[in-house]
C-alpha cells in the first residue's frame, strides 16, 4: 500500500472529546480516495456509490499529521474499488480502515455509467510515486 497523502489535525477536526471526528476522516477519505481513483483512470467524472465496511482503531488528536494509503482492489467495467487506510505518521498505528470505496465512471451530461477503458493489470502497471517528505 503507498501512502500519498497527509493531514494536519487542526482544532475545528476535533469532536467533543477532543480527538479527530469520524465524520471527518470520512469526508477525508471520500476525497483522498476520489483524488487516487481519478489518478489511475485518467478520468474526473467519477461519483462515490458505495463505502463498504469502515473500522476505527485508533484515534487522533490535534497536532498530528495523519497519512491515506490506498490501493486499488477491484477494476470493473464502469468502476474502480479501492480500499483505504489512515495512520498516524508518528506512531504508524492505523486509525480508519476503509474498505471497498467503489467510484463509478459516469457521462458528465448523462450521468449514466461509461466504461472506463482500464484494466487492472493496467492500473498495476501505473506507479504513482508519494511525495518525498521526510
Amino acid at each position: 500500500m503507498r501512502f500519498l497523502s497527509r493531514r494536519l489535525v487542526m482544532p475545528n477536526d476535533l469532536n467533543f472529546a477532543g480527538s479527530l471526528f469520524g465524520g471527518r476522516i470520512l469526508e477525508w477519505i471520500d476525497e483522498e480516495a476520489y483524488i487516487f481513483a481519478s489518478c489511475q483512470l485518467d478520468q474526473k467524472s467519477l461519483v462515490t456509490k458505495h463505502i463498504g465496511e469502515i473500522t476505527f482503531e485508533a484515534s487522533a488528536f490535534q497536532g498530528d499529521v495523519v497519512e491515506f494509503g490506498l490501493e486499488t482492489k477491484n477494476v470493473g467495467r464502469t468502476s474502480l474499488t479501492v480500499t483505504c487506510v489512515v495512520r498516524n505518521k508518528g506512531t504508524k498505528q492505523n486509525i480508519c480502515v476503509a474498505d471497498d470505496i467503489v467510484f463509478v465512471h459516469i457521462d458528465g451530461e448523462s450521468r449514466v455509467p461509461q466504461p472506463h477503458g482500464k484494466t487492472k493489470e493496467q492500473l498495476d502497471e501505473l506507479r504513482i510515486e508519494p511525495p518525498s517528505y521526510s
